[in-house]
Formats: structure tokens, C-alpha cells, sequence
């Protein structure tokens, strides 16, 4: 018999940082940035991201407690968030990009618009907008999740998605 404590247990069972960043390279993410206007103006690419329900309307974003983005997300409670299409690479490797200027500087030559709810930048000719209050988040590892009730929701033009996919970004084949 072990004297292994319930801890010491599951942290054998754990997988390394590397194993799961390999193991999820295998699961297509679509590809949004998320936005926040006002005295925190500031946006970045991120691709977990996901609806939580319909009734209420309600999203959840996955932000590292070391971005920019979670301080201002937690500073002014509410955010937008742009789903990119397969023509916006540059725009999500530009703000993934930790070296681009902070502030409203980082949105110098970006097409965007202020949202009509959250005045949080919305990319222009992304495929759809999302405008969000923060309802709650819950600390998880080194990561928040922030869940937002959709306060307004917009589908924009059509075309290929921008995936994530195998380290890289990919496109989606659409429908239309």
C-alpha cells in the first residue's frame, strides 16, 4: 500500500506543458481577436475562444494572467472580439506580435470601428462581431477564463475562416 497523497497522485498524471501543446496542435481553433476600448484601449489574437450558451447568450475567452489583455479586460469589463477570416492573417499575426506598440498605437493602419455598445475596437470585414460585459471569471492554472454575456452580436461579410491548425495558420473551406 502507497502512502501517495491525493496531490502527489494526480501531479503523476499530469502531462507536460510540451505534451499538450502537441496534443492540441491536432485541434483546429478558429482564429478571433479580442478587443477592449476606453482608458485600456488594446486588442490581441487568440484562438480559445468559444460559445458557452444561447440562453442566456454567453462566450467565454482564455486569457494568460502575464497579457496585457487581462488587465484590461478586468479593468473595464467588457470586450469585442472579431472572428477573423482566412484574409486577416496579417492582422492576428500582428496582434499576437508582444513587440507591436501598446495603446491606441497599435491600431495605426488597422481598419476598425469603435463597437456601438462597448466602444471596443471592431475590425472591419471580419466575419462576424461580438460585443460582451463581463459577467464572471475563474482562474485556472496560469490562465482567466473570462465568460461575457453577448450584449450584441453581428455577422459580417462571408468567405474562408482563419483556423489554427498544426502550429500554423490554415483556412477554412466555406459554405456559401
Amino acid at each position: 500500500m502507497s502512502s501517495t497523497t491525493a496531490s502527489e497522485g494526480a501531479e503523476a498524471l499530469r502531462a507536460t506543458p510540451i505534451e499538450l501543446r502537441e496534443a492540441m496542435s491536432r485541434f483546429a481553433t478558429g482564429v478571433v481577436v479580442l478587443s477592449v476600448g476606453g482608458d485600456h484601449i488594446h486588442a490581441m489574437t487568440a484562438n480559445a475562444f468559444s460559445s458557452v450558451s444561447l440562453t442566456p447568450p454567453t462566450v467565454l475567452c482564455c486569457v494568460s494572467h502575464s497579457a496585457v489583455m487581462h488587465k484590461a479586460i478586468t479593468a473595464e469589463r467588457r470586450f469585442g472580439v472579431s472572428v477573423l477570416s482566412a484574409d486577416h492573417e496579417g492582422l492576428a499575426r500582428h496582434f499576437a506580435d508582444k513587440n507591436r506598440p501598446l495603446g491606441a498605437e497599435q491600431f495605426d493602419g488597422v481598419d476598425w470601428e469603435p463597437g456601438p455598445l462597448t466602444r471596443a475596437p471592431l475590425l472591419r470585414g471580419a466575419l462576424a462581431w461580438l460585443e460582451c460585459e463581463l459577467s464572471e471569471f475563474h482562474d485556472s492554472g496560469d490562465h482567466s477564463i473570462f465568460i461575457g454575456d453577448v450584449a450584441g452580436a453581428r455577422s459580417g461579410s462571408t468567405g474562408d475562416g482563419l483556423l489554427f491548425f498544426g502550429g500554423r495558420f490554415q483556412h477554412t473551406m466555406s459554405r456559401h
